[in-house]
């Protein structure tokens, strides 16, 4: 399960449970409109909670990095899991954002506000 708020350039997605395709295609149709009325975003991913994600949501976020290299400034993500923080250390060759991982929130929003 995914929800998703979005505050100006900012949008921000707390995944509890597993992370579905169907949560990864919400969150690219709210990314995708910003980007194109708003301009570049920054992300704030809250994955604490999350239980997993499944193969055809890897492909999926694959693509849609692929198809948005320079449209990203900052990602924050929030986890304790080593998988995903070597994941976003891959990440980082296919976008121009910069990105951080943080164990807790407030240090992840004051990175992001920074960046502004």
């Amino acid at each position: 399960m995914i929800s998703i708020d979005s505050q100006d350039n900012l949008i921000v997605a707390v995944v509890l449970g597993e992370f579905t395709l169907a949560d990864y295609q919400e969150f690219e149709e709210l990314t995708d409109y910003k980007i194109k009325f708003c301009g570049p975003l920054d992300l704030l991913f809250d994955l604490r909670e999350m239980a997993g994600v499944t193969v055809d949501l890897a492909v999926e976020e694959i693509r849609h990095t692929l198809r948005h290299p320079h449209d990203f400034r900052r990602i924050a993500i929030l986890t304790d899991d080593q998988w995903v923080t070597w994941s976003a250390w891959v990440s980082q060759f296919f976008v121009d954002a910069e990105i951080q991982v943080f164990d807790n929130e407030p240090d992840a929003r004051l990175w992001l506000e920074i960046g502004q």
